[in-house]
C-alpha cells in the first residue's frame, strides 16, 4: 500500500473544491431542482441563458459529482491505510461512518431533494468487500460496473422487442409534483415534500441514469488511485496525468460524436434511448477523467497553481460547503425564502452563484484560521470515533 506523508493532500483538496464550486454553479441554474424559466425577459436574454445552461452542463453535468465520488473512494483508502498501520481493521468503523453520513444526507435532503450524501452512504458499503482484493480484481469489478451491465441487458431486451414504446421515466412522475410545495411559503411543507416525494424522484432518477453502478465504480477507482500513489507530485506522475488527459479527451470526443449516430441505427425508440443513456455515462466518465487529469497536471507543474489554490478552502470543508450551499441556495430560490426562481434565468442565477461562492470562500478562510477541519467534518470525525 502507498502511504502519504500528510493527511492533507493539497491536490486532492483542489480537486474536491473544484467539484464543490462546479456543483454550486449547476445547482443555481437549476434553482436547486426547481426548474422554472422566466418568460417575461427579452429574447436576447433567453438566448444567453440557453448558452450558459448548455455550456455549464457540457462542462460539469455528470462530471462534478463523479469527481466527488472518485475522491470519496480515495479518502476511504487514506483512512483504511492509517488504521491498518495502527493494527486496526477499519471496516466496522467505516460502516458506522456511512451511517453517520446517511444522517447528514437526510438533514441535507430536508432542504434539497437532490442530495447525493444519502446515495453515497447507501453505495459506500461496496468498498468493504473489495478493500483487501488485489488491484487487478478491483479494477475489473470497477470496469464491469462502469459498463452499465444492467442497462446493456435492457438494451438487448429492447433489441428483441422492437414493438416496445419508450415509457416515461418514473422519476418524472415525482418531479412533476415539486412545484406544489417548493413554490409555497411554508418551510415545513418544503421539508416534507423533499423528504418524501423529492427523495423518491432522485432515487428513481439516479437508477434510471446509471448512477448507482457508476458511483460504486468511481469509489473503487478512487481507492485504487490511493493505492498507486498517483496524487504524489513526482516527475513520473506529472507525465502520467498529462498522458491521461490527452487519452481521456480523445476517448470523450469519439464517444460524444458517435453516440447519436449509433443511437440512430437502433430498431426502436426504446433501444435508441437506452443506448444513448449508456454512451452518455461513458462520455461523462471520459470527460471527468480529462478534468481531473488537467487540474492535477497543472497543479503539479505549478502552472496556474496560485489560481487553483483558490479551491483549497472549499476542498478542506467539502461536507460543510455541500450542506451549506443547499441551505443558502434553497432559501434564495424557493417560495418560503426569497423566491427568486420566478425571476432568474441562467445568467442571473450565475451571478447569484458567484455571490454564494464568495460567501462560502470567506467563511472557509475565516474558519480554517482557527480550526483544522470544517464544523461538519469535525462533527463527523468525532462521531466516527465515539
Amino acid at each position: 500500500m502507498t502511504e502519504y506523508k500528510s493527511s492533507r493532500i493539497e491536490s486532492v483538496d483542489v480537486l474536491r473544491g473544484f467539484a464543490i464550486v462546479a456543483i454550486m454553479l449547476l445547482h443555481n441554474i437549476e434553482h436547486f431542482d426547481f426548474y422554472f424559466f422566466p418568460e417575461d425577459i427579452p429574447q436576447w436574454m433567453k438566448t444567453v441563458d440557453s448558452s450558459i445552461w448548455k455550456s455549464l452542463f457540457f462542462l460539469f453535468g455528470g462530471k462534478a459529482y463523479a469527481i466527488f465520488a472518485l475522491l470519496f473512494g480515495f479518502t476511504f483508502y487514506i483512512q483504511l491505510t492509517n488504521q491498518q498501520n495502527k493494527g486496526n481493521d477499519f471496516a466496522g468503523r467505516f460502516l458506522w461512518r456511512l451511517f453517520l453520513l446517511l444522517g447528514f444526507g437526510i438533514v441535507n435532503s430536508m432542504f434539497y431533494e437532490g442530495d447525493i450524501l444519502t446515495i453515497y452512504a447507501l453505495i459506500g458499503f461496496v468498498l468493504i468487500p473489495v478493500r483487501k482484493m488485489k488491484t487487478g480484481w478491483v479494477l475489473a469489478i470497477a470496469l464491469f460496473l462502469l459498463l452499465q451491465p444492467f442497462e446493456w441487458g435492457r438494451w438487448f431486451y429492447f433489441q428483441s422487442h422492437p414493438e416496445l414504446l419508450v415509457s416515461e421515466p418514473v422519476s418524472n412522475l415525482y418531479f412533476a409534483k415539486v412545484g406544489s410545495y417548493l413554490s409555497g411559503d411554508s418551510l415545513l411543507g418544503a421539508i416534507k415534500g423533499n423528504i418524501t416525494n423529492g427523495k423518491m424522484a432522485v432515487m428513481h432518477w439516479s437508477w434510471e441514469n446509471g448512477r448507482f453502478f457508476q458511483t460504486a465504480a468511481l469509489f473503487m477507482m478512487g481507492m485504487l488511485l490511493g493505492r498507486k500513489g498517483w496524487f504524489k507530485n513526482t516527475q513520473e506522475h506529472q507525465k502520467l496525468w498529462r498522458n491521461i488527459f490527452f487519452i481521456a479527451i480523445s476517448v470523450f470526443l469519439v464517444l460524444f460524436y458517435s453516440k447519436d449516430s449509433l443511437a440512430a441505427m437502433q430498431p426502436s425508440e426504446a433501444s435508441k434511448a437506452k443506448l444513448a443513456m449508456i454512451f452518455t455515462t461513458y462520455s461523462n466518465f471520459a470527460f471527468m477523467g480529462g478534468l481531473v487529469s488537467l487540474v492535477v497536471w497543472l497543479y503539479f507543474k505549478n502552472i496556474g497553481q496560485k489560481i487553483l489554490r483558490f479551491f483549497v478552502p472549499f476542498g478542506r470543508m467539502s461536507l460543510t460547503n455541500y450542506v451549506m450551499q443547499s441551505i443558502m441556495g434553497t432559501f434564495v430560490y424557493y417560495g418560503y425564502g426569497l423566491g427568486l426562481y420566478q425571476f432568474t434565468g441562467a445568467t442571473f442565477s450565475i451571478l447569484v452563484a458567484l455571490v454564494l461562492i464568495t460567501i462560502q470562500w470567506l467563511f472557509c478562510r475565516w474558519w480554517l484560521k482557527n480550526h483544522s477541519q470544517g464544523p461538519l467534518e469535525n462533527l463527523w470525525h468525532k462521531a466516527t470515533w465515539v
